[in-house]
């Protein structure tokens, strides 16, 4: 049997939105795993030994290819920076859209696209996206941004898949993140989950660590739905 490359080599990730929330624990998760991480986001995050950070605004993504130049090569891409805003039919909001989509997919596309040979064959790819993606009153901007990930991970996934790559969406339900208390979110506040409380960020980091290590090397072309029971 041959050996996956990520279980006997040092380990390189790239992860935005590192500097709270999902992408913060992520961050987190894969350095007490033994990673070494570059951070993406426009605050700094908090100092920690084996975390590099990049600063970047990914509402910009037309930007983002001179900021991943100096990046060397990687084992893996973890796209988690995202963002919210709600409004019912009526009342939507261009820029808002326009935002979320510039975040969620063109940030996604220019990442991929500009690392994509610097990704090493056997690496792992996750986009984190949200269960709203199968459409919630109130949230279809949010929403159809974050359903777009999955067509990019299918996409993605079959053509990377003779280099042994793999790529998959992480699509939370509420998770208890400072996003969750957006006043840009208001008109839809969130509720608790059937299993009775909010998913906890370190759940999707869990997930997350195992699509990116040795065990989830046959997975790809899929999006897993943590939602505490939100989706029944």
């Amino acid at each position: 049997m041959t050996a996956d490359p990520l279980a006997v080599t040092a380990r390189h990730a790239l992860v935005t939105g590192v500097s709270s929330g999902i992408g913060a624990a992520i961050t987190a998760r894969l350095l007490d795993d033994g990673w070494k991480v570059t951070g993406m986001s426009r605050t700094p995050p908090a100092s920690r030994p084996g975390l590099q950070w990049l600063p970047a605004d990914l509402s910009r993504p037309q930007l983002l290819s001179d900021t991943l130049r100096a990046t060397t090569s990687l084992d893996a891409v973890v796209h988690a920076a995202g963002l919210q805003r709600t409004a019912p039919l009526g009342r939507l909001s261009a820029d808002d859209g326009a935002l979320m989509w510039q975040v969620h997919v063109q940030a996604a596309c220019v990442l991929v696209d500009s690392l994509v040979d610097r990704l090493r064959d056997g690496g792992r790819i996750v986009l984190i996206g949200s269960r709203t993606m199968a459409g919630v009153p109130g949230k279809s901007q949010y929403a159809a941004s974050k359903a777009a990930l999955s067509a990019l991970a299918r996409s993605w996934a079959a053509e990377l898949a003779p280099r042994r790559v793999t790529v998959n969406v992480v699509a939370p339900g509420p998770t208890d993140t400072p996003m969750l208390h957006d006043p840009g979110r208001a008109r839809t506040p969130p509720v608790a989950p059937p299993l009775g409380r909010l998913v906890d960020p370190t759940e999707i980091a869990g997930l997350t660590a195992f699509l990116l290590g040795p065990d989830g090397r046959s997975v790809t072309g899929q999006t897993w739905v943590v939602c505490g029971g939100a989706s029944l």
